[in-house]
């Protein structure tokens, strides 16, 4: 790689480990490191239970949320310990107005379900509306801002597509209807191209097209999870075409969602370790009960030990492990060796079979990946286009899929700010492509070989803009691609008993909190599922007599299984 190269991905990777807003980058988010000695007693009040939460994402902030309002934990008795030097796992978002901003990617919200998302953000006082709560606060912008989609799939000659209809014949319907009433321990290790293999007319389908694109499905997920988010999502079945049902934060999710939950507990003390990676925990013979942890700082290897009572909560999985980030001259390198999470959850799955089966998720990058780019314009003149071109003012749109793209492009376009650190002057949107290996209809390149600058240039042919390349160009501060090597990992076929319960059976301090772990009848993906899982930890851990939300079982709803079934015959 030419040096000039290397500088350029260390800077923008600095962007997602080391930015917040573009303002005072690298500052705020390295304070309070493990500068105690770990390797007899950690920082918390002394004879007093402590947590360790490793990895600083959605389901760790979480965690330590519940631990101070259910469990009535003093806050400098819960660490989070993060390998990179800043929080929020998944949940990203950086950069300035002169070198560009990125997201790796975004969750979508839904009003209707994520029951435990809404309830604990009810309870985390917004940065931007004095008395207001963070849930307040999302729900008011989306109200202000509805979705609702006009152009969902674009084919190959530019035209936008009609897809009121959902295009199935009787044996697609057949086997969707045969999938929902097939039990899920029928359906290990079964792919969704195994499962409609007798109707492969499925997959040129415009509700596959819309959902694939939407979840980020491929055709060798797991059936299994397509069922799950068939039942769960079966509200939104009825309005794919438009995905009205979608909750949009004011700003990136890093930004509405992390740095509040980040200073609701900075509020009560909480210790956040960060650039401390825990390489490897070590249990009891007899049961899940753990005893040390074995930590990396900066290469000093420490042991935090934990005493009787103490509690361990490990985010056994990251989608967005082994990300790297490119620019416009620049491709983001594939790098899938070495998972930070996938690495530490197979040496102590291999130690506890009660632990799960990471092999699955973690061992097959060619199948989990997709890469992700991040647009950042001066003035607003290709926004505009897409706006003609769409129908759709920024922020009132959704997915907008290319389905004739070799690359399975998408782009979506944010309400404006999208960042709070953005000028009057700069527009954002964001995009990815499904399939990275693949040559490109105009640019002859696999999409993870290609610079942000030819990433645009593969866009602008789809939208048929190239009459306007040299004007767009000129207004372009940068494109930042994202490769995700297991971005999808959540979505790999396997077995019921390879994802592990939140709390094991055999565990007696030690829970799990990740995208990766068993919650019957929720969806992986997804924000709730970081929460549920949070939530269930801490609650069934210290046992505490209170009740997780239950998932609202929309499928059986009659009137939304009645507009389903109207929808499936459209």
């Amino acid at each position: 790689m030419k040096r000039e190269h290397k500088h350029a991905i260390a800077a923008l990777t600095g962007l997602i480990v080391g930015a917040a807003t573009g303002v005072g980058i690298a500052k705020r988010y390295q304070k309070r490191k493990l500068e105690k000695e770990l390797t007899t007693v950690a920082s918390g009040r002394k004879g007093e239970r402590q947590a360790y939460l490793i990895g600083g994402g959605l389901g760790s902030l979480s965690a330590a949320a519940y631990l101070i309002q259910d469990a009535g934990f003093a806050g400098e008795n819960i660490h989070i310990i993060e390998g990179l030097d800043i929080l929020g796992g998944s949940n990203d978002g950086a950069g300035n107005p002169i070198s560009g901003f990125v997201c790796r990617g975004g969750r979508m919200l839904n009003e209707e379900t994520y029951e435990n998302f809404w309830d604990l953000f009810s309870t985390i006082p917004s940065l931007e509306w004095s008395g207001k709560s963070v849930t307040e606060e999302i729900l008011n912008f989306d109200h202000l801002h509805p979705t609702h989609a006009q152009a969902r799939l674009v084919d190959k000659h530019g035209v936008i597509q009609d897809v009121k209809s959902m295009q199935f014949h009787n044996m697609d319907r057949m086997l969707m209807s045969k999938l929902l009433l097939t039990p899920e321990e029928k359906l290990d290790n079964v792919t969704i191209e195994e499962w409609f293999q007798e109707s492969p007319h499925f997959f040129t389908t415009n509700f596959w097209y819309m959902w694939q694109t939407t979840f980020a499905f491929q055709k060798w997920s797991s059936v299994f999870e397509f069922r799950r988010y068939m039942n769960r999502m079966m509200l939104e079945f009825s309005r794919i075409e438009t995905l009205e049902g979608v909750t949009r934060t004011p700003y990136n999710q890093y930004e509405s969602l992390i740095l509040p939950l980040k200073s609701y507990l900075e509020g009560y003390g909480v210790d956040f370790s960060i650039k401390a990676m825990v390489e490897d925990i070590d249990f009891k013979e007899d049961a899940v009960t753990v005893v040390d942890l074995h930590i990396n700082e900066n290469g000093k290897q420490r042991i935090l030990h934990l005493e009787d009572g103490d509690l361990c909560m490990l985010c056994n999985g990251c989608m967005s492990d082994c990300a790297t980030l490119g620019d416009f001259k620049h491709p983001a390198p594939y790098q899938p060796e070495n998972p930070m999470s996938g690495s530490l959850w197979k040496k102590i799955a291999d130690k506890k079979p009660s632990l799960g089966n990471p092999v699955p998720f973690f061992s097959k990058p060619e199948e989990t990946n997709w890469e992700s780019f991040t647009v950042t314009c001066r003035g607003n003149r290709l926004l505009k286009m897409i706006e003609q071109f769409s129908g759709n003012i920024p922020g009132s749109g959704a997915l907008m899929t290319f389905k004739d793209s070799n690359w399975l492009m998408s782009i979506v376009v944010a309400a404006q700010p999208h960042f709070k650190a953005q000028d009057q002057n700069t527009t954002i949107f964001w995009g990815y492509g499904l399939y990275t290996d693949q040559v490109g209809n105009y640019i002859k390149k696999p999409m993870r070989e290609c610079s942000g600058e030819e990433i645009l240039l593969e866009l602008l042919g789809h939208l048929h803009f190239e009459e306007f390349t040299k004007d767009i160009l000129a207004d372009i501060v940068n494109v930042i691609p994202c490769m995700m090597p297991y971005v999808d990992a959540q979505f790999q076929p396997r077995a019921m008993s390879d994802r592990p319960h939140v709390v094991p059976s055999d565990a007696t301090n030690f829970a799990m909190i990740s995208q990766f772990v068993e919650i019957p009848e929720d969806m992986v993906f997804t924000e709730e599922y970081s929460v549920r899982a949070a939530r269930i930890a801490v609650y069934t851990l210290l046992d505490i007599n209170k009740k997780v939300r239950p998932v609202s079982a929309y499928w059986k709803n009659p009137k939304v299984l009645a507009r389903a079934g109207k929808t499936m015959f459209r």
